[in-house]
């Protein structure tokens, strides 16, 4: 899964010459910065999709707790995240970018062995969310510091390896904690996370140096942040409850509604404030409109599949949770080669025939599993086969939806545009969760209950597809603007 593509709030993009403020003056190569910057980005990419492999674990960790409840522990974190990473990237500007990437991997660290400390739902959720805080704060100054440190001509393979790295962090992410929590317990999918974190922050320290812009700092938009966290969550719930006893429709309808409500008001309010969260020049060119439409879409056909694949394996294979790990593995073991070469047919060719042959073969893959797998276990002939052509998909849309959404951005918008567009990609994972939750929630599994997985996932996949087509980042294109 794509990966973490956000940027600073600044309206100035940072500087990017061959002397710049990402790197020590004494320093002859920009690589180590890059490293750096993404263990930290690697880490919260694949804390993003860990999750799903705990997922079993966690309900019996608290067996008070439905599957609606349990939801929260990856929908409040993504919620949260996603709303945070526009306005961090101006805390950056205005305090540091190092200083706070910094402070965000640190808060991240401590957040996580909160998390693995809860002894209750709310105490789990409750770290989540200051886990999504630390995330967002580290995200775009983790991106800005790499730009900053490179040349301009070297700035597109840059950003390139470290989209690729938080795409595969996001991909690794259910394998890793399918093995982890199998082996040691649900609680070390968070602690997992200290030891690279102490070594982000120990190298970080000495290797990056400071660089922010006070001058252009961009005011905290509290009110679009309060906005938007309520509509996303307020639909999100709507979703995950639509099947609870306890919930009728009309309570179901009025969440929802508050939901819509709320995201017409953040819609709203962009357009009237002074220094909105969003602002909606950025939608006036096409192929942005057409790309964060398609990043929504395909956002959610990622997180579901992912979800889906551990209650197939579990419910339907009995396979156990080290296993279904590996079983999942080569199709995250193909997105970085094949990032690394849609990269390059992209910069020749633009992003469009890329992107809509990624999402065709993404839509293969959930044709696939939508008419082959069945109940006897026969991974060689009737998973593999799905799994190595998601894992081209995948490859081949994330990181070209991310590039393709800032390719047309003027410099001054190039940062929170980026960052706009990570945002509407994790509001689809909160909404492939949702809808994943509701249609395989129930204690008792069939396999013909994931028929409508299948069919959304193939769905999503020919609409993003569709959405792809007016894309035009063509060189010439671009050259043009």
């Amino acid at each position: 899964m794509t990966a973490h593509d956000s940027q600073t709030v600044a309206s100035s993009p940072p500087v990017i010459d061959e002397a710049s403020p990402g790197l020590p003056a004494s320093a002859t190569s920009p690589w180590p910065v890059f490293w750096v910057a993404s263990v930290a980005v690697f880490l919260v990419s694949m804390d993003g999709t860990m999750l799903f492999a705990a997922f079993s674990a966690l309900r019996a960790g608290f067996p008070q707790a439905t599957a609606a409840d349990l939801s929260w522990v990856l929908n409040a974190y993504t919620v949260v995240y996603a709303a945070m990473l526009i306005p961090s990237g101006g805390l950056a500007d205005r305090h540091g970018r190092k200083r706070v990437f910094l402070a965000g991997v640190a808060l991240f660290l401590a957040a996580s062995i909160a998390c693995g400390l809860a002894v209750s739902v709310e105490w789990l959720v409750a770290a989540r969310v200051l886990q999504a805080v630390g995330a967002a704060l580290l995200t775009p100054a983790s991106l800005s510091l790499v730009l900053a440190a490179f040349p301009t001509n070297k700035r597109a393979v840059a950003v390139s390896l470290w989209g690729a790295v938080g795409g595969l962090a996001a991909a690794v992410g259910p394998s890793l904690g399918a093995f982890v929590i199998a082996s040691l317990g649900w609680q070390w999918a968070f602690y997992l996370n200290v030891p690279l974190g102490m070594l982000a922050i120990w190298r970080g320290a000495t290797l990056l140096s400071e660089a922010k812009q006070p001058a252009r700092a961009r005011p905290l938009d509290l009110v679009g942040i309060a906005l938007l966290i309520h509509g996303i969550g307020a639909l999100a719930l709507s979703i995950v409850q639509a099947d609870s006893p306890d919930w009728s429709s009309h309570d179901l309808l009025a969440t929802a509604g508050v939901g819509l409500t709320s995201i017409l008001g953040f819609v709203v309010w962009a357009r009237l404030a002074e220094a909105p969260l969003v602002d909606p020049e950025l939608f006036r060119n096409a192929t942005y409109r057409y790309v964060n439409l398609a990043t929504l879409s395909f956002g959610t056909a990622f997180s579901m599949m992912f979800f889906a694949f551990f209650f197939y394996m579990n419910s339907i294979w009995r396979y156990p949770l080290p296993l279904a790990g590996l079983a999942m593995a080569p199709g995250p073991l193909l997105v970085v080669p094949v990032a690394a070469l849609s990269g390059r047919l992209a910069g020749r060719h633009g992003h469009r025939p890329v992107l809509v042959a990624g999402c065709l073969i993404y839509a293969a893959s959930a044709l696939w599993f939508f008419m082959v797998p069945g109940n006897e276990p026969a991974y060689l002939t009737h998973w593999l086969p799905g799994m190595m052509l998601s894992g081209m998909g995948v490859g081949m849309v994330l990181p070209s939806l991310s590039g393709a959404a800032a390719s047309h951005l003027p410099p001054e918008h190039y940062a929170v545009g980026s960052a706009v567009n990570q945002a509407i990609r994790q509001i689809g994972s909160v909404m492939g969760v949702a809808l994943t939750v509701l249609l395989l929630g129930g204690a008792t599994l069939h396999r013909g209950d994931f028929d409508a997985v299948y069919l959304c996932h193939m769905s999503l996949a020919l609409l993003t597809a569709a959405l792809c087509l007016p894309v035009n980042t063509a060189p010439t294109a671009v050259a043009e603007k």
